[in-house]
């Protein structure tokens, strides 16, 4: 099918399996990046009543002085004082503001805690993110009401950022703003992980990756970008007997017309292969068993298998303004501690989070067939997230310490962890400390993104 034919299949059936989720104009109004009641990503823009939580004025607008490009982000809030410090021994009296993993984390390790500081609402976007939020408020729906299969009529921007008042709505939409958080159009990374042993012992798995999203592309089209969200390729560089192996996605917006597409390519057969199983639960890459495909980015892939609610909106220590854990002055052998990050890295604040609860569908299978998420209202990212078992009973909890890389600008998690509650193993995504920084200047084409480029790509 040619690509013009392609395009009008995927508008005609996106219209077709639309659910109406766009707010009125009046609604929209309320949307903006100064004088509004909701700032252009839909936040409360006012403070809490005790002043804990301080009102949103734009967040990062400019780097730091002496911060050039491509260095490691210097710490804007380096002159904070932590507040108080929440322990094994005292985290019930904060229970309201905690989540049933970070309770767990409590419970489980005795000398584990949360360093807690000033809350600085540091999220911020570039202006064209806003202006086109601003415009999906009124135009956005959903594809497939509560199955959340994709997103119709929006371009660039967060599609919902006034959520639903039916909450089996809310909660794919909540999870659609996460996945469709802007990531810059191009980009390359390195995604050092480490599974760390309940003793403390761990080998250090390099990965490089690149993406690729055309859906944030000034003035790209639903229709231009034939359904694909971000295209996403990853290759293992160390250790040797891992080296080479080779996974790229091509990630849609309406699984229903498009699902997911992976390939795989291993150097010692020098073949590349579909690979329809990298997804849902899979095990992630080099992550020996400790997070699944979907865990990536903290959730990524198909909505189609779980039924999401909104539960509300309620504050909550998070990680947050991780710096510290993202510079290039710490090492990682001084980060990997049995059990957790060391805490003394990590910084947690007072947010508003939204609670999305994610159930298994009826015929549907996972691992995990319940989930918790924790989204940060002023950047749609998932800060944490609690995951069950088949028993229903917490088995990893999940975190996203994050930072504003405001070179771009973009609100982004700089660590990603997720502790097996269970076996006291976890693991620790993203250590990048002493790698080159994120290119977010990275220049590539749609064509470095084909299968048939990954064979050639392998054997660089």
């Amino acid at each position: 099918m040619k690509t013009a034919g392609l395009a009008i299949v995927i508008a005609s059936a996106l219209v077709a399996n639309a659910a109406v989720a766009k707010v009125s104009a009046e609604e929209a109004s309320k949307l903006g990046v100064t004088g509004t009641p909701l700032t252009p990503m839909g936040a409360e823009r006012a403070g809490n009543a005790d002043g804990t939580i301080p009102a949103w004025t734009g967040g990062i607008t400019e780097p730091p002085a002496g911060y050039k490009v491509g260095m490691h982000h210097l710490d804007p809030f380096a002159a904070d004082k932590p507040l108080f410090t929440i322990t094994a021994q005292n985290y019930k009296e904060y229970g309201d503001k905690l989540s049933v993993g970070q309770q767990a984390m409590f419970a489980k390790y005795p000398d584990w805690r949360m360093i807690v500081y000033p809350t600085r609402r540091s999220a911020s976007n570039p202006q064209r993110t806003y202006e086109m939020t601003i415009k999906n408020a009124t135009t956005g729906e959903l594809v497939g009401g509560e199955k959340g299969d994709g997103v119709t009529n929006v371009a660039e921007g967060i599609p919902f950022p006034i959520l639903s008042s039916d909450p089996m709505i809310a909660g794919p939409q909540a999870i659609w703003n996460h996945k469709l958080k802007y990531k810059g159009v191009s980009a390359r990374r390195w995604s050092t992980q480490a599974p760390v042993t309940a003793s403390g012992k761990y080998v250090l798995v390099k990965i490089k990756e690149e993406l690729l999203g055309l859906y944030y592309r000034q003035g790209a089209t639903l229709e231009e970008i034939n359904n694909i969200l971000i295209y996403f390729f990853q290759e293992v560089i160390s250790p040797p007997r891992l080296a080479g192996q080779i996974l790229l996605v091509h990630e849609t917006l309406n699984s229903e017309i498009g699902p997911r597409q992976a390939w795989v390519y291993n150097p010692g057969q020098r073949r590349v292969r579909r690979a329809p199983n990298i997804a849902y639960d899979n095990p992630g890459t080099a992550a020996d068993n400790l997070r699944t495909t979907d865990m990536t980015d903290m959730f990524n892939g198909s909505l189609d298998r779980f039924s999401y609610k909104l539960i509300g909106k309620r504050e909550m220590y998070v990680p947050y303004n991780s710096y510290k854990a993202h510079s290039s002055d710490t090492k990682v052998e001084d980060l990997l501690q049995p059990g957790y990050i060391d805490p003394d890295y990590l910084r947690y604040e007072l947010h508003r989070v939204y609670i999305v609860e994610a159930t298994l569908r009826p015929g549907m299978r996972h691992i995990n067939p319940k989930r918790t998420f924790y989204l940060d209202e002023d950047s749609w990212q998932i800060l944490t997230v609690d995951h069950y078992d088949a028993q229903l009973e917490l088995w990893r909890y999940a975190e996203a310490p994050s930072i504003n890389y405001y070179d771009v600008p973009v609100f982004w998690s700089t660590l990603e962890d997720a502790h097996d509650l269970k076996s006291g193993r976890y693991i620790s995504v993203g250590l990048d400390n002493l790698d080159e920084m994120y290119d977010f200047s990275f220049q590539t084409t749609q064509a470095m993104f084909s299968p048939q480029s990954l064979r050639q790509r392998g054997k660089q």
